[in-house]
């Protein structure tokens, strides 16, 4: 079996350029993340082995696209995709970071707002993708209920019950979140937006990557931000003067974050169980 180096190489002669250097870059939790140093300038290379994460690359390179396609965010291009005998790679732009211009978090609201109102007749996306390591289904739904119960939480919960965790009064708790959950239009999601995906571009203004994309309900955006470290109170104030949110959003928080956190149930492990069924029990 090649080695990342080997394989490296060979992704360089297959998409037509001259390596001079690979350096690992931080985060790549899932694929192995490389900057490269090229004849045509820096490149990222995101790689994993065959086959492991079946159209993982496909479906981001879609993502990706659909985010820029919106012409709302920055995202890095899409310069190459393809496989070796031993990898499956995503080749894209590099952005060279520079400081945080003052306005950078006024921006990120008024381009996740912008992004937020992008829109499409139903809910979901024209082909399944990935949450982390896990596939995420996108089946087109009529109702922002239907959609994050079906497509979102049934699925996870599932692979949790697989999985031997135990869970109880699921259907009513479904029953009671499809009544409180406010209908929207779809908006187009990143779908995974914790401060990791992210970073400042060379204009010092924010960049979005690793995308698990979809037209779903916007507060699911929202929520993910006040996971795991959160963003700035800025980001949603100057969000809400743009965009405002249906009343008692901050009471749906906990709920949108119910997917996230089985995700990471599934992923990591029980540390994830009692959050879980927490908030289970505060929305039965």
């Amino acid at each position: 079996m090649p080695n990342d180096q080997e394989a490296i190489q060979e992704i360089a002669r297959k998409e037509g350029f001259n390596l001079s250097g690979a350096d690992m870059l931080a985060g790549g939790s899932i694929n192995k993340v490389y900057r490269l140093d090229s004849s045509e300038g820096k490149k990222v290379l995101k790689m994993n082995r065959s086959g492991k994460y079946p159209e993982m690359f496909k479906a981001e390179e879609e993502g990706l696209k659909e985010l820029k396609n919106s012409n709302t965010v920055d995202v890095p291009e899409v310069l190459g995709r393809g496989e070796t005998a031993s990898h499956d790679y995503l080749l894209l732009e590099y952005r060279e970071a520079t400081p945080q211009k003052p306005d950078f978090w006024s921006r990120f609201a008024q381009d996740l707002a912008a992004l937020h109102s992008t829109s499409r007749e139903q809910f979901g996306f024209h082909g399944p993708n990935y949450i982390g390591s896990l596939p995420q289904y996108n089946h087109h739904r009529p109702s922002a209920a239907e959609f994050y119960i079906l497509e979102r939480l049934e699925p996870q919960f599932k692979m949790a019950l697989d999985a031997g965790y135990s869970f109880h009064g699921l259907e009513k708790f479904f029953s009671t979140i499809s009544k409180i959950i406010p209908e929207e239009t779809p908006a187009l999601l990143h779908g995974d937006l914790w401060n990791g995906n992210y970073i400042v571009n060379e204009r010092g203004l924010p960049c979005l990557i690793d995308p698990a994309v979809s037209y779903g309900p916007r507060e699911m955006d929202l929520a993910m931000m006040k996971l795991f470290g959160g963003f700035p109170e800025e980001v949603f104030s100057v969000y809400n003067e743009l965009f405002p949110l249906q009343p008692n959003f901050e009471e749906r928080v906990a709920l949108w974050q119910l997917y996230y956190l089985l995700v990471h149930l599934n992923i990591f492990g029980s540390s994830y169980l009692p959050q879980v069924k927490e908030i289970l029990r505060q929305y039965r």
